[in-house]
């Protein structure tokens, strides 16, 4: 392939699932980046990092959480580290970060659907979070109290389960998209979405299968025919499916 994308980077200290898209699969990068994030996380306690991790500045503290833990879920406030990738003032904030400079990234609004305590040996402990697109568990690992995340592990993005990944296997790109909501057209009707124009749908679109079922399931509509997909397309005010990202150019 000549050109290719990924859905979400890992950090440089982290392991598992990355999605990586190829040919016309990186024109639906942003649905696949916003897909929900599954991760195994192991705290280290009675410690800080400048990074959240252990690739930066350890400060041991000695001081531990209690065995109760507050362990939010739900629609949270959270302040993302300074070493992120998130743009401040059009520079990534690591960046800056990198060069002495004091950043502060905005808060941000994310969703924390799962955050439980796998076990907790002396100074460590595992956690299973399920969160949205755009979480730093790195963030909440360290509102935990004086910890930072000593190993993190991406298990899950979306249906998409890290032990299934083969990087030798290159999904069919048609099987990648039970996200969306999709109908079928005939064969004049998916010629005149291949070309962009909004075409009145044959009926109620078909819902994503259980397994695709999302807690922000997006919009548009998938447009298909005998030959797989047309065209994403979005459902305008007189009920007309309007093309809005095109696969067969």
């Amino acid at each position: 392939m000549r050109k290719a994308g990924h859905a979400g980077t890992l950090d440089p200290f982290a392991t598992g699932l990355l999605i990586v898209l190829l040919g016309r699969a990186r024109r639906v990068q942003r649905f696949f980046t916003a897909l929900p994030k599954e991760y195994v996380a192991v705290a280290q306690f009675g410690a800080t990092s400048t990074t959240g991790d252990p690739d930066g500045v350890i400060t041991q503290t000695g001081v531990l959480p209690g065995p109760e833990l507050a362990l939010p879920t739900g629609r949270i406030r959270q302040r993302p580290p300074a070493y992120s990738a998130i743009r401040v003032d059009g520079v990534k904030a690591y960046e800056r970060a990198r060069r002495g400079e004091d950043v502060q990234v905005p808060e941000r609004e994310v969703t924390v659907y799962a955050f439980e305590q796998l076990w907790r040996e002396g100074d460590r402990a595992g956690f299973r979070i399920a969160c949205s697109s755009g979480t730093y568990v790195r963030s909440l690992i360290a509102d935990l109290g004086d910890a930072y995340t000593l190993e993190l592990r991406r298990t899950r993005i979306g249906p998409f389960d890290v032990a299934d990944a083969d990087a030798t296997v290159v999904r069919p790109f048609a099987s990648t998209l039970g996200m969306f909501r999709s109908v079928a057209l005939d064969a004049p009707e998916a010629r005149r979405a291949s070309h962009g124009v909004a075409v009145p749908p044959p009926g109620p679109p078909a819902e994503p299968g259980p397994e695709w079922r999302l807690p922000e399931p997006p919009q548009e509509i998938l447009l298909l025919d005998e030959g797989g997909p047309i065209a994403l397309a979005q459902e305008q005010a007189d009920g007309l499916l309007k093309p809005v990202v095109g696969f067969r150019a």
